[in-house]
């Protein structure tokens, strides 16, 4: 949660943290609930900030976690917890349905394969498991737009989060009335959409006075997380990459034409700004790999850097940076989770290759760190071949703030690297989009160039060489270890 002003400055922000359940191996869920509690929590936060003034706020934009499925009744009431993002029980549903429908008709009507994690998917996993309560179905959200109902009183949805619900025409930026057909999930479950900067709302009067804000102020249609990190990180323009090192690991760049990729190897969705979409190289597990590595295998270190009140991360890096390149021929891959991209497997697992007696924890440390951006190279690989070049990678996310790691993606990636200077991508991103919509900035690419710049340079070093052979070994793993995996 951030409050942004017309120069682009944070004057405020707030973190709350929603708690998810696993039912089931490989299921997520949350509450949607919890997700409006934890909202207003934060706006209440913010406005208590002695720098922010609640008169002044010209609109609210939103973001949000992508392609989570919100079902609601005929009272527009919660039917079920939201099945989320990284949850992973509609992979049947998924082959059966590109084993059906073909390939070719999911990349035809929508440009994306179906994945697991997207939003119809889940609702063919209800009509299996759960009959009942898909009968009750009559509206169809994402987590952002719910928490926007309950703050307005529209069910309406951005072109960047339909983009990833396996029912959206992103070349079109409409609904795929032959996806739909093809699935029979009535056209009518589904909201109007809007582009990311319109206003398609307005605060109720009941939120206003709960929140201490005026009634009436503008809501803005929003974007999925991806697409307001992209937007908060100024990755508006062809031309301009970024890579994301959060919990997932992202690959994103912005394109002024339709493109997609042979046999969906990169999400191609539709951007936050009219007119432009984007392609998406997603890894499951990025700094998500690092932090299990550190929580499961060196819980001692990251104990006692927390206890001196240090970063456990820079710990960690200031071990990894003691390794060799090549971490001595171990190969770490980060597939903890399964994997979306390049390889889109559920079933793909998380591995050490070469371990030896030579090697110790640091070694693995960097192993790690490694395997997790040869991931990401073989996103960028993916972008490039497409035709969309950068001279210079963005990055963002928590694995960015380290000048360890952000030296290996310069040396792996085999180009500059940068950080900008807003260190809240999708936040800030989310403000910016509301800015725009509040009429603080005529679009979103004069608001980006107005308030971000880049900062933290790195360029290629002595190491790009190796870690280009380094590269070709590690993708050779993935064939070898798939038989392997997928035998049941």
């Amino acid at each position: 949660m951030l409050a942004v002003d017309s120069t682009g400055s944070v004057l405020a922000d707030s973190l709350t943290i929603h708690p998810s359940s696993s039912p089931k191996p490989g299921w997520s869920e949350q509450a949607p609930e919890d997700w409006v509690t934890g909202t207003m929590r934060g706006i209440r936060k913010v406005l208590g900030h002695p720098d922010v003034d609640a008169e002044a706020i010209a609109a609210i934009g939103l973001t949000g976690q992508m392609h989570g499925l919100v079902a609601l009744d005929e009272a527009r009431s919660v039917i079920r917890p939201a099945i989320l993002w990284n949850d992973q029980r509609s992979a049947p549903q998924c082959l059966e349905t590109e084993a059906s429908l073909g390939l070719d008709f999911l990349l035809q009507h929508t440009g994306n394969r179906m994945l697991p994690g997207f939003t119809a998917p889940k609702l063919l996993w209800m009509r299996e498991h759960e009959p009942d309560a898909l009968a009750r179905i009559r509206h169809v959200l994402l987590p952002k737009d719910y928490v926007r109902f309950r703050l307005g009183s529209e069910l309406a949805m951005d072109v960047s989060d339909a983009s990833g619900t396996s029912v959206f025409n992103c070349g079109k930026r409409t609904w795929s009335n032959s996806m739909l057909d093809a699935l029979e999930l009535p056209e009518s479950w589904w909201p109007d959409v809007a582009e990311s900067s319109e206003v398609i709302d307005a605060l109720n009067p009941q939120m206003a006075e709960e929140l201490g804000l005026r009634a009436g102020i503008p809501l803005v249609a929003g974007a999925g997380d991806q697409a307001a990190s992209a937007v908060g990180t100024g990755i508006v323009e062809e031309g301009i990459i970024s890579a994301t090192l959060g919990t997932s690991g992202v690959v994103f760049a912005s394109s002024n034409t339709w493109r997609t990729t042979p046999e969906g190897s990169l999400h191609a969705f539709c951007h936050a700004i009219p007119g432009t979409w984007h392609l998406m190289g997603v890894m499951l597990s990025a700094a998500g790999s690092f932090d299990w590595f550190g929580r499961s295998v060196l819980p001692d270190v990251m104990q006692e850097a927390e206890a001196r009140g240090d970063d456990p991360w820079d710990e960690l890096c200031t071990r990894a940076a003691t390794i060799e390149p090549g971490s001595n021929g171990l190969f770490f891959l980060p597939y903890l989770t399964g994997e979306r991209t390049p390889h889109v497997d559920p079933d793909a697992r998380g591995c050490f290759v070469g371990l030896s007696p030579t090697h110790d924890r640091n070694h693995m440390t960097r192993a790690v760190l490694e395997g997790v951006t040869y991931g990401m190279r073989d996103c960028l690989d993916l972008v490039r071949a497409t035709g969309v070049h950068a001279e210079v990678i963005r990055l963002s996310g928590g694995g960015a703030k380290g000048a360890m790691w952000r030296q290996l993606c310069a040396d792996v990636f085999g180009c500059r690297t940068t950080t900008t200077t807003s260190t809240e991508g999708t936040a800030y991103g989310a403000a910016l989009l509301g800015g725009v919509g509040g009429g603080l900035w005529p679009d979103v690419p004069t608001a980006c160039n107005k308030v971000i710049s880049e900062r933290d340079q790195a360029d290629p070093g002595e190491a790009c060489e190796a870690y280009e052979r380094l590269h070709h070994r590690y993708r050779d793993l993935y064939p070898a270890l798939h038989r392997w995996w997928s035998a049941k």
